[in-house]
Order: structure tokens, then sequence, then C-alpha cells
């Protein structure tokens, strides 16, 4: 199924970026799939697009490409023919955000008309039906997989089956229990910040200073600071309850009232207004615990670590009552691995690479023995937040051969993708067989994927 989702992503990133290509050939008809054509252009197009990203294919480029689009023209047949729709708020939000994020990296509206030789209008609307076709494409492709299921007796049969030596080497993993302690913030410590917020706020609406200057030079929002503290377009459920009611309903010539959230206090200044969506700029300042209070904290998280120790109270029950971690605290302090990147399989588990870790917790419980609880330390929490911590290596996996008996998600997963592949395999070879296909003499020597394209 990875060679159906990179054509996706391809089509979706050239239609923006190659426009700006000066077109030297001249343009004719290279494939025709149902009532839809495939010209010479895109095929050159997404072939420059494809040397440019250094994206590398089997087999000769100028068939694997055609071949691609060839198979996205049927899938959006089928969506024509089942009604389906994609969402359009979603769509609208998505091309927003995709936008405003190029206008920030280029350096402005003007720069990006230049880069891809189009006016913003016709970016949003290019972008847009990139968007619509991605979305129906993969909703085509779950009515034909969703009911795909996969039974433990597949499983086995499968791995009784197969060359061992073919299956991925899971390389060690470990899994760790957390309890956290989040120090007081002073009274005076948040006056402090709201003092300075509101300082901002004054010389903003005075005209004596700008508001995105002040967020590049004071900001604690990292990733906004950058671009000044604009966040981009968002639809009001995507932020946070406090941050959205102010944002919706702010007066658009004044800075706003102070905000706070679980990542700190926030004001506010209005761009723009699209429908459901809004744009603001930001700047978030975050109030610091004093070394006291971390100190204090410490005091006690070493106390609680000498009661696990002595088996006064588990680690299980500690984390429970008395952790400030909420995504843990139900869960007996495990931590759930949430990255995506690296090892991918392991997302949604309790098991981490090291490197997968958060970087305070992986070099402590990288020198741990299994059952060992650590000392006292201070984090960074998802929020951004101060924190002292105790961790508890509870496991340690040594890397392995994938296995039934310790990986059999992974090996189920497997299964169910080349499943799912084989019901896509053979839904395409059916829409094949029974659609007006016709194709330029020029790409009759290719040695595609599916044979079918090419009828005597």
């Amino acid at each position: 199924m990875k060679w159906i989702m990179w054509s996706l992503g391809v089509s979706m990133l050239f239609s923006l970026q190659l426009h700006a290509q000066k077109r030297t050939i001249i343009d004719e008809i290279a494939w025709v799939v149902g009532d839809e054509t495939i010209l010479l252009s895109d095929i050159e197009n997404q072939l420059i697009y494809l040397k440019q990203s250094g994206s590398k294919v089997d087999g000769d480029p100028m068939c694997f490409i055609p071949e691609q689009m060839a198979i996205q023209k049927l899938f959006l047949r089928q969506a024509k023919i089942d009604s389906i729709s994609p969402n359009e708020s979603m769509v609208i939000q998505a091309a927003e955000r995709w936008i405003s994020q190029k206008i920030n990296e280029v350096g402005g509206k003007e720069r990006l008309e230049e880069l891809l030789g189009r006016t913003i209008s016709q970016i949003r609307e290019e972008r847009r039906k990139a968007l619509r076709e991605e979305s129906v494409v993969q909703q085509v492709q779950q009515t034909i997989m969703g009911n795909i299921k996969v039974s433990p007796s597949e499983v086995n049969r499968f791995y009784e089956k197969v060359n061992k030596d073919s299956l991925p080497f899971m390389p060690e993993t470990v899994e760790v229990q957390i309890v956290t302690i989040k120090p007081k913030v002073s009274v005076e410590e948040i006056d402090k910040i709201k003092a300075k917020l509101r300082l901002y706020a004054a010389e903003v609406n005075a005209g004596k200073r700008d508001f995105s200057l002040l967020a590049r030079l004071y900001s604690q929002d990292k990733g906004s600071a950058l671009k000044g503290g604009e966040l981009g377009f968002y639809g009001k459920a995507e932020l946070e309850p406090e941050f959205a009611n102010v944002a919706f309903s702010m007066d658009p010539k004044k800075v706003s009232r102070i905000v706070q959230t679980r990542y700190g206090y926030h004001i506010m200044q209005f761009i723009e207004k699209k429908g459901d969506l809004v744009n603001v700029r930001h700047i978030m300042l975050r109030p610091s615990p004093s070394e006291e209070a971390v100190t204090a904290a410490t005091a006690r998280l070493d106390s609680i670590a000498h009661k696990i120790a002595v088996d006064s109270l588990s680690f299980a029950d500690a984390a429970r009552y008395l952790s400030y971690d909420e995504d843990t605290r139900n869960n007996s302090g495990v931590m759930v691995n949430n990255k995506a990147s690296g090892s991918g399989h392991l997302q949604g588990t309790a098991q981490f690479q090291m490197e997968d870790l958060p970087q305070e917790i992986g070099p402590i419980v990288s020198k741990m023995k299994e059952g060992e609880v650590s000392q006292p330390f201070t984090l960074e929490d998802k929020d951004g937040n101060t924190v002292v911590a105790i961790v508890k290596l509870r496991k340690r996996n040594p890397g392995h051969r994938a296995n039934v008996s310790q990986d059999f998600q992974i090996i189920k997963d497997f299964v169910l993708r080349e499943k799912q592949q084989q019901a896509l395999n053979k839904w395409i070879q059916e829409k094949q067989a029974e659609t007006y296909i016709k194709i330029n003499p020029k790409w009759r020597h290719c040695k595609f994927i599916y044979p079918g394209w090419i009828k005597e």
C-alpha cells in the first residue's frame, strides 16, 4: 500500500510546486482512464519533482509515474460513482493552514506567489483540489479494506511458514513507569508574568511597539515566536477552550485580555477571520517555580522513592494517587510511546527504544536495572511545565528477531497490511478490466505493476 500513498503525496506536492516551472514541451494526451486524461506535461512535471526531491522508484520513473496517476484516476472515478465527498470544512482548514505555513517559510505572500507562479487565490484552490482528491481516495480505499480482519490462527499460520530471517530485527526496548510532582508557582511569580503581558498589550494598543517583534523577543511558545507569534488558521475545536473563546470574540483593533491555559498565560492580536477559522498572533509567558519550590518537590519525591524502596508503597499506587502526570496516573504510571517516527510500530504501546524516550529520561533509564527506581530529577513535561520526576525501569526487552510470543501485534499488523494490499490489488485489476483505458504507444513498452493497462 506504500506505493499508493506515495502517489497521492507526490501529486499533492507538485500540484503547487511545479507551476513555476517553464513548460518547454508541447502538451499531448498520454493516457485516458475512463473520462479522465493524463497529459504528457503532468508526467514531465511529476518527473521534475521526483528528481528535485531525491525520491527513488523501482524501474523506469516515466512508467511508474503515469501508472500511479492512473490508479488514482480509478479511485476518483469510483468516488464519483459512490457519491463520496470530502469534508469541505476540514479541506478548507488544512489548505489555509498550509498556505499560512508556506507564507511564513518563504517570507511573505508576494514571495510565495512569485515562487509558485500563481496568485494566492489560485494556490488556495489548487491546494483544496488536491486535498479533496486525497480525502475521497482514502475513503474509497477504506471501503475496500475496512472489513478486512486477521485472526490469531492466520497470524500463527503465517509465522509457521515464513522464512524467519525475513522478519524484522526488533531492537532493544524498555518499559518505564513515572511519578511526577509539579513544584508550586508563587502568586508573586504569576503576578509578575501578568504585569509583563499587560505592559506589552498597553504598548501595542498605544502604537508604541509592534506585537510581532515582542512575540519574537519574549514569547515562550518557540514554534510561533519565530513567526512573530502567528498561529495560522484554526477552527474553534482545535484550540484550547479558554484560548478559543477569546480568539473568536476579541476586538480586532485591540490586544486581547490575558488568557490562562495549561501552557501558560497569553495575550493575542487578531489577524484575520475566514468563516469558521481564525488566525491570531499571541505572546505566551510561563511562570517558573522558584528554586525553593523545586527543592521542596524534590524532597517530597525523595521521600516517596524511599517508601517504594522499603515496600511500604508500591510504585503503581504512588503514580495513581500522588503523581501530577494525568496521562500516566490511571495507568499505574506506565508511560505510553507517542512517537510516530523511528520505531513507528511501537507507537501506542508501553515499549520505547531509547531514542524515543524524552531526552531527560533516556540517559537515566539507560543505566538502570529492571525494577530499579531513579533518584528525583527535573524535566519539562509535554505542556512545557517544569516538573520533578522519578522513574522505574519496569522491563528491558533485549533485541531479537520478531516472533509471535513477543511481537504478536507487529506480525499481525504485517499480515493485515498484506491482506489489505491484496484486496486493493484485486480491486484495481477488476477496475482495469471494466474501465475504458487508452495509452499512447510511447508507454506500451513499460513493465507495469498491473499489466492490465494495455488492452489489445
